[in-house]
């Protein structure tokens, strides 16, 4: 599907649910003080807030509009009804919390049955737009020149659910034909533009390269004389086998290997300017007693310092310590071997202060100096950087990066003791993956989802 068109369905879809679930809210307003089921009272328009806030919050936390969900209708319902178990969530804590005993019980539980009804009323208004190009005949139809293994997987990516080509042929000399393809190879490659008028194609692939074949700078001046968009695919598997970006030096095309949003330094301002904020503001209001009070329970339970400080490996491959409370006895093995579970070596406080994550709060004193973010890929021990680095595949790339107090496989599960090579990839694959799709909303995201998963609590932290 047309990237603009999958944007403009995340956009539209997201205020026509929010908008929905404010219309259902005052609805039900309306229709409860008719009969007198309920008053007017304030806290009803401060629950109305409440549910726009938490609803915001739930679709930043599940990526509801994610691009992938959209692609499927049964995807797209299914995503819907687990944020909506998340926004339940959210609403029975904010109810707990505030205390808003003059609501009306049997108006709660109209509305919260009513915006699910709605929201499922949305998904069927999502196909009936997200089928509307092929019902209108929007496709557009593509010839692909050569008949080649690239031109044959390039068909079968057109052919994916959610992209909008119609393939109608390729176009190739014909003895370069040596069994039954797929789709007819409707002429060779000077008898293109004719073929072009006789189908009505509008786009063009060519995976000949013009030094291959002079005959395709004939057919590009001809492509667009008739208004035809004419498209290059390079075969570039025999220098690498992954996705690409291309960048420019003036006019001269780069071939980059992987998107990088933080290597602009716009990007990177912003992301400072979230760190010194939040960590200032962790500083100030949290450590300021925090750090004297879970400092006087690790001296009366063991002798040893309060702080745990070790040497990771920061953003392109150089050293910074690390700083975390300390959460086990003094030990030689500290620098070597990771914490495990039911690890004799860990103090009580300190088993505490590792299952309520609190034993990383002093890394946002890292954060404030500029050797951590607070989100990112997570530091590791110059150990295990040296031995990982020789097992896993690019797994010093996200050494780019500075490293994060939280980050986007921590929220994903990937917490905790590495026990296999497996873990240790996988991890590497969603810090790769942060990095190139990096935005501050991301970073929002994982915050929220962290904060989420502390007080939920996590299986692998111990």
């Amino acid at each position: 599907m047309n990237k603009k068109f999958i944007h403009f369905l995340r956009l539209f879809i997201a205020f026509i649910d929010l908008l929905a679930i404010n219309i259902v809210f005052f609805i039900s307003i309306l229709a409860f003080r008719k009969y007198h089921a309920i008053g007017h009272d304030p806290q009803y328009i401060y629950f109305g807030f409440a549910l726009s806030a938490v609803w915001l919050a739930t679709i930043a936390i599940t990526n509801l509009y994610n691009a992938k969900n959209l692609h499927s209708f049964e995807i797209f319902t299914r995503a819907t009804l687990r944020a909506y178990s998340y926004f339940l969530l959210g609403i029975s804590i904010y109810l707990f919390f505030f205390r808003l005993l003059e609501l009306s019980r049997f108006f709660l539980i109209v509305l919260l049955l009513a915006i699910p009804l709605v929201l499922l009323l949305n998904r069927f208004l999502y196909l009936t737009i997200f089928d509307y190009p092929r019902k209108k005949q929007y496709l557009s139809k593509v010839m692909v020149v050569g008949y080649n293994n690239l031109s044959k997987k390039l068909v079968s990516y057109l052919e994916e659910d959610g992209i909008n080509k119609q393939v109608v042929g390729f176009c190739e000399e014909y003895e370069n034909v040596k069994e039954l393809s797929h789709y007819p190879i409707l002429s060779n490659i000077d008898g293109a533009i004719n073929v072009c008028r006789d189908y009505g194609i509008s786009e063009i692939y060519s995976t000949i390269a013009p030094e291959q074949n002079e005959s395709i700078y004939k057919l590009i001046k001809s492509a667009d004389d008739n208004c035809i968009r004419f498209r290059f695919v390079p075969d570039l598997g025999v220098f690498m086998n992954q996705k690409i970006h291309i960048d420019f030096v003036k006019e001269i095309p780069v071939l980059k290997l992987r998107r990088e949003p933080l290597e602009d330094v716009g990007n990177r301002i912003k992301k400072r300017f979230f760190d010194v904020l939040l960590s200032s503001f962790v500083i100030i209001f949290i450590l300021s007693w925090l750090v004297p009070l879970i400092a006087l329970l690790i001296k009366l339970e063991s002798k040893g310092p309060v702080f745990f400080i070790q040497a990771r490996t920061g953003k392109d491959i150089k050293p910074f310590l690390c700083f975390k409370f300390r959460s086990m006895y003094t030990n030689m093995y500290a620098n070597e071997l990771q914490a495990k579970r039911n690890d004799e070596r860990i103090t009580r406080i300190g088993r505490i202060l590792r299952i309520t994550s609190l034993d990383e709060f002093p890394q946002f004193f890292n954060v404030f100096q500029g050797q951590m973010s607070i989100v990112g890929p997570r530091p590791h021990m110059l150990k295990h950087t040296e031995q990982y680095s020789h097992l896993v595949g690019q797994y010093m790339v996200r050494q780019f990066l500075k490293p994060g107090i939280t980050g986007w496989a921590q929220v994903n599960g990937l917490r905790g003791e590495t026990k296999t090579l497996g873990q240790m990839k996988k991890r590497v694959e969603f810090d790769l993956w942060y990095m190139e799709n990096w935005n501050i909303y991301l970073d929002l995201r994982i915050v929220f989802m962290t904060v989420y998963n502390m007080l939920k609590g996590e299986e692998n932290v111990y």
